[in-house]
């Protein structure tokens, strides 16, 4: 699991080692995410594993951790994202921060399907990944939509690819979630909590392998549909 040390996937590594999982938790911090590996049990339990999805060399080791560690990789949730306010009319967030938001919300997600894959073939698994509400909807001037658009497009190759493998692949499109940076513009509107989306997680991972949850759309009550 990428992006484990906070928000989405601290909340889902949360719920999932309650319900008997054991976990390979990466992120770019490591202080928070080896907190929260010994929170979980520790190495039989979970093992963390500082991890920038930007970097193919470390990205590419996280199988062979899970491996290692637990036997196989039954599922991998590609999590990690970057969110920065962006206009194209204004000087808004510095190109630089643009970049590493592209970086890491569509070229990390794909590079973390390229490495598990292989160990997820074996196990005939589960490919998880965090898209947005903002991935099906127009959002006037922001450039993380289309980083989500992005992955909504990589989350729809990688099933069509995957179609006779047993591999499943399941997008999530989460609305406002209250983790991390919130848009000025958008700082009344009503929020999803971290845990909303990690129990919407454990639902798709919970189906029979007969089952392959292919989307799951989660807004908060009262979300206006085209934000």
């Amino acid at each position: 699991m990428t992006g484990a040390s906070g928000g989405i996937g601290a909340a889902t590594a949360r719920l999932a080692a309650a319900r008997g999982w054991s976990l390979v938790l990466a992120a770019r911090s490591p202080d928070a995410l080896r907190a929260l590996a010994a929170e979980l049990g520790g190495p039989a339990r979970a093992v963390a594993v500082p991890c920038d999805v930007r970097e193919w060399e470390q990205v590419a080791a996280l199988a062979q951790r899970g491996e290692e560690a637990f036997g196989r990789l039954d599922a991998a949730f590609a999590n990690a994202g970057v969110f920065t306010p962006t206009s194209f009319l204004a000087a808004t967030g510095s190109p630089e921060q643009w970049r590493e938001m592209v970086l890491t919300n569509v070229y990390g997600t794909a590079l973390v399907a390229r490495a598990v894959l292989p160990a997820l073939l074996r196990s005939r698994g589960h490919l998880l990944l965090t898209g947005s509400v903002a991935g099906r909807v127009t959002i006037p001037g922001q450039l993380y939509s289309a980083t989500k658009w992005a992955v909504t497009a990589l989350a729809q190759s990688l099933r069509a690819e995957l179609i006779h493998t047993g591999v499943r692949v399941t997008l999530l499109q989460p609305g406002l979630v209250a983790a991390g940076e919130i848009a000025p513009d958008r700082q009344v509107d009503p929020v999803l909590a971290a845990e909303d989306v990690a129990r919407a997680v454990l639902f798709a991972l919970d189906q029979p392998d007969t089952v392959d949850i292919s989307e799951i759309v989660i807004r908060p009550t009262g979300q206006h549909p085209h934000r």
